[in-house]
């Protein structure tokens, strides 16, 4: 009797876990056809069976809460050092958007070179964009429409430079989606700028929030932190050091992951309260 293979070990877990997958997914959501949509994804992408088991359950287990599919449009499990995460793409986070009601529409879309674009800031603010649906170029920008319940339009632009800015400074961005999914990854990056302004309930904002692998810095070593913040013993501080060491130390600036001012962090620090935790660099 020949020994199952790792496809076959999968797929066998999986479907002993479709009771649970049962229990997360929304009513219209076969658990068997999730199944199967999950079984695909490890198919098409290997390095899944090489990550570690565990997470790729439970990464699937997370899709099946938001109710959405990890087939590449709504979701995607991907993988980072050895761990499987699921993450919700642009087409899964329109879709719990519209779900939620709190949003009339939101358009997200892509500008290349050959595209002809134009926008306007000011009191009279507008986006136009007719693509070219030949020969389009490179990627130039990504912007993002959203139309609140009450006709209200808001509107966020970025350059392809902005988004490159953002995947520098990313800790995964030389690797994972960053690198297959580049143009995914830009539409997601100004969703989650746009998202700050927006009025969005904590389940949305939560599910911006579940891929900030793929946006925040690289955290410093923790020896180099020490380094920084220990006084140097070979030096003794001058007098005008001793006089700023005394002063009251400056309000520092709350600043998000992608390089914006978070105003409303920057308030509540100018009337002396604590700032809340705010969204933390498609």
């Amino acid at each position: 009797m020949s020994q199952p293979t790792v496809i076959d070990q999968v797929r066998n877990q999986l479907t002993a876990m479709q009771p649970q997958f049962a229990a997360a997914l929304p009513k219209h959501i076969d658990p068997a056809r999730f199944v199967r949509v999950v079984m695909t994804a490890v198919q098409m992408t290997p390095s899944l069976l090489e990550a570690d088991r565990r997470t790729l359950f439970a990464s699937a287990m997370r899709a099946s809460q938001m109710g959405l599919l990890p087939d590449g449009r709504e979701g995607a499990i991907v993988t980072f050092k050895n761990q499987a995460q699921f993450m919700p793409m642009v087409a899964g986070i329109m879709k719990l958007v519209r779900n939620s009601g709190e949003i009339s529409t939101w358009s997200v879309q892509a500008v290349y070179e050959n595209d002809a674009f134009d926008f306007c800031l000011g009191d009279e603010e507008h986006i136009t964009h007719k693509p070219n649906l030949a020969n389009r170029g490179k990627l130039d920008a990504v912007y993002s429409i959203v139309t609140m319940k009450d006709g209200e339009k808001s509107r966020e632009v970025m350059s392809v430079e902005d988004v490159l800015a953002i995947k520098a400074r990313s800790r995964s961005g030389s690797s994972g989606p960053w690198v297959s999914d580049f143009a995914e990854m830009a539409k997601k990056t100004v969703i989650r700028r746009h998202s700050k302004r927006l009025p969005l309930s904590t389940d949305i904002d939560g599910v911006l929030k579940d891929d900030d692998e793929l946006f925040m810095p690289e955290p410093a070593a923790p020896e180099a932190a020490q380094a920084a913040e220990a006084p140097s013993a070979a030096k003794r501080p001058s007098r005008l050091q001793k006089v700023a060491d005394q002063a009251p130390a400056p309000a520092e600036q709350a600043h998000d992951d992608d390089g914006v001012i978070d105003m409303q962090a920057a308030e509540y620090q100018d009337a002396g309260q604590p700032a809340e935790e705010h969204d933390s660099p498609i």
